[in-house]
């Protein structure tokens, strides 16, 4: 069994995106510490790959930047096992199927067993697709997360009946960013996936405010926030762990205010 449940059993979660090995893959793991010692819940650590069809431009130039500077796959993997020596709270990564195909299904999935992920996301694996995977995360103990997005509709019931770990709720269409506005009714979707699952529900795409998480928290479990990580690592290179670790706990006190 995951532990992905533990990043919603204290209250709200925080959920932070990053891109492994942008600028670099030391720079990487001072990042996830210094988001973790500012109140991260749990992590979701981007495998860059070449076409990143769910990501705008920011995380699309951070998977450019990462791959650019030889960041591979098992490199990725052996920076995990060093980190799990202290860093203990619930990790996943998120990719794009053809990595996990490229590298033989039943092998990544084994290999995240054997580091201590506890999670899956792939964006362009839809919820009828899922079986191309689910065997072997059910072999090795893998939660594959779903995700449900403005126009899921009637599959929203479906898809959450049968989601594990947490389910990420994408706020608005298109592709990831951040955003001024986030208007979509989230509160319905949220009401139509409680009719069927008590599984938690983490709101992502466009939350880059204190004021966004504080919104989305009242309405769900948890928050995720990746581009405007992804921008500070940018702007800063090797100095921003720093600087991510001041934006994570701006954005966790708000959260923490609304049940911590």
């Amino acid at each position: 069994m995951s532990k992905i449940h533990e990043a919603f059993e204290h209250g709200k979660a925080f959920i932070a995106f990053i891109t492994c090995g942008d600028p670099d893959l030391e720079t990487t793991k001072r990042v996830i510490r210094s988001a973790v010692d500012n109140g991260a819940d749990l992590i979701e650590l981007g495998i860059p790959f070449s076409d990143p069809t769910a990501e705008g431009v920011v995380i699309q130039s951070a998977n450019y930047r990462a791959l650019s500077g030889g960041v591979t796959t098992d490199k990725i993997f052996d920076m995990v096992r060093e980190i799990r020596s202290d860093v203990k709270i619930p990790l996943v990564f998120m990719t794009y199927a053809n990595v996990i195909f490229s590298y033989g299904t039943e092998k990544f999935i084994q290999t995240c067993q054997e580091i201590n992920i506890d999670g899956l996301i792939v964006p362009d694996l839809p919820f009828e697709e899922k079986e191309e995977f689910m065997p072997a995360c059910k072999k090795f103990g893998v939660d594959l997360i779903s995700m449900i997005a403005p126009t899921s509709d009637e599959r929203i019931a479906m898809i959450a009946r049968e989601a594990e770990g947490f389910i990420y709720v994408v706020s608005s269409l298109g592709v990831t960013g951040t955003r001024e506005n986030i208007t979509t009714n989230l509160e319905e979707i949220v009401k139509s996936i409680r009719k069927s699952s008590n599984i938690p529900c983490a709101i992502g795409f466009g939350i880059s405010t204190p004021e966004q998480a504080a919104k989305m928290s009242k309405i769900s479990d948890g928050v995720i926030v990746g581009s405007a990580i992804v921008k500070l690592i940018a702007k800063f290179g090797v100095n921003s762990p720093e600087y991510v670790g001041q934006f994570v706990h701006e954005m966790k006190q708000p959260i923490c205010s609304s049940k911590c």
